[in-house]
């Protein structure tokens, strides 16, 4: 499910792969009210927020062509 190129949701201080035509990927950001520590539950898939406060997470896919950038889920 989850393939390469990693985009994460924070900053790493590196530079990431060249977005090129062909390449799709998932952008997922998450929002809280509290703090950004988050943990992944034993089954190893929910994550929640560290301090329990109310968060929301998305996904759109996007495909990076020769005209530019298509998000594949929008409605």
């Amino acid at each position: 499910m989850h393939e390469e190129p990693q985009v994460p949701n924070y900053r790493t201080g590196r530079r990431g792969r060249k977005l090129e035509p062909g390449l799709c990927l998932a952008i997922e950001p998450m929002f809280t009210l509290g703090r950004y520590e988050a943990r992944v539950q034993p089954d190893d898939w929910t994550v929640v927020t560290a301090d329990g406060s109310l968060a929301a997470h998305f996904e759109h896919s996007i495909a990076v062509t020769e005209n530019g950038p298509e998000i594949l889920t929008t409605v």
